[in-house]
């Protein structure tokens, strides 16, 4: 994230997204740049008008929370619920399982 924060910044500041801006970028915030990663990400810019692009991205509003559900008062909601606890569970697990593969 730190690279992306350097590019924001760079744009933030009128100055051009470049290897040695990036760089000196880095640098200043006491992160070792990796060049591989600064290329990267240079190539996933190339194009992109960032102040576009974050003025665009402001502009989504998030969506409205559904409503609540209204309680039932027998006894058949309560098992309902915890098998619903139980299902959710599993899937945070499989969810969690997923993510570590990202990060290693």
């Amino acid at each position: 994230m730190e690279y992306v924060y350097g590019a924001l910044l760079l744009n933030a500041a009128g100055k051009p997204i470049d290897e040695k801006g990036l760089t000196e970028v880095l640098s200043a915030a006491g992160v070792s740049p990796d060049a591989a990663r600064v290329k990267a990400l240079l190539a996933s810019l190339e194009g992109v008008n960032v102040t576009e692009v974050l003025a665009k991205a402001e502009t989504f509003a998030a969506p409205a929370a559904a409503p609540a559900a209204p309680e039932k008062k027998d006894g058949k909601g309560e098992k309902k619920e915890e098998e619903k606890k139980e299902e959710k569970g599993v899937s945070e697990e499989e969810a969690a399982e997923g993510l570590s593969a990202l990060f290693g």
